[in-house]
């Protein structure tokens, strides 16, 4: 039996978590080894259990805790379940909650890149892209299209961010994913030929059979904005470009690394 604790105070301090704390201090409250991030949504929550995460606590509206929360409710015994009115929540976490129920959970030990990319024969680079919107989506269509692993520079938006994760429908818990501090030399030194996706003079397109014939290829995504810099295209071993139409020069990061993934995936059908 899960006792419910009901909140009817914006102030509780017990679900502090769910409202005073920013995207740093859940990232490194107390210490980073007991950091926790918040999982929004019983489908996305549930993701998050399949794939080993440990929970915290729960903050559920109270139409939920029979409903759409009831099994994560029952599979997440002897921690803190949380329940008010849909407008208590909503000031407690500034916003609506859409589907009623919110997770805190432990964020887990980061892994090394070789770690992430252990028996990896496609990964995705997310070099400096700072959108938590793309992180997610690039996520999803990561788990989605066959890439084994991630790896992201420490420029860019953290994929534990309450937002990337939603958008990611929970993608992130599903494929492996290390933090780099160099793009091309670190995925070089563990086997892999790197794919600078970029515009420039000498880019080769998408789906070139020089790429494909590759058994290990590290496709690097640029920014929102400016792309890849200068130094990580000249040190490639290929740049890639995807052929464009009706004088369109590019695509949104995330929906570009959705047709690489697709082309440049392995085992093709």
């Amino acid at each position: 039996m899960v006792e419910i604790i009901r909140i009817d105070n914006v102030d509780d301090p017990r679900v502090q978590v769910y409202c005073r704390l920013t995207e740093a201090q859940l990232k490194n409250r107390l210490s980073p080894s007991e950091g926790v991030f918040i999982a929004e949504s019983p489908k996305v929550i549930q993701v998050a259990l399949n794939a080993g995460y440990v929970p915290v606590s729960l903050l559920c509206e109270e139409k939920h805790i029979y409903g759409d929360a009831k099994d994560i409710i029952e599979s997440c015994a002897g921690i803190s379940v949380y329940s008010g009115s849909r407008d208590v929540l909503a000031r407690i976490t500034g916003y609506t909650l859409t589907r009623g129920v919110l997770c805190a959970m432990r964020r887990p030990e980061p892994l090394s890149l070789r770690q992430a990319c252990n028996g990896a024969s496609r990964v995705c680079v997310i070099d400096g892209v700072v959108d938590t919107t793309n992180i997610g989506a690039i996520f999803r269509s990561a788990a989605a299209l066959g890439i084994d692993a991630v790896a992201l520079t420490r420029a860019s938006c953290d994929p534990l961010n309450r937002r990337s994760i939603r958008v990611s429908m929970g993608s992130v818990f599903l494929v492996p994913w290390a933090w780099v501090d160099d793009s091309v030399s670190e995925m070089k030194e563990i086997g892999f030929k790197t794919v600078a996706m970029a515009l420039s003079d000498n880019s080769i397109p998408l789906d070139s059979a020089k790429l494909e014939s590759e058994p290990k290829l590290a496709i690097i995504m640029g920014t929102e904005g400016d792309g890849l810099s200068h130094n990580v295209i000249s040190s490639a071993d290929y740049v890639v470009r995807i052929p464009m139409s009706h004088g369109v020069d590019s695509l949104n990061v995330a929906a570009a690394s959705a047709v690489a993934f697709w082309q440049l995936r392995r085992n093709k059908p």
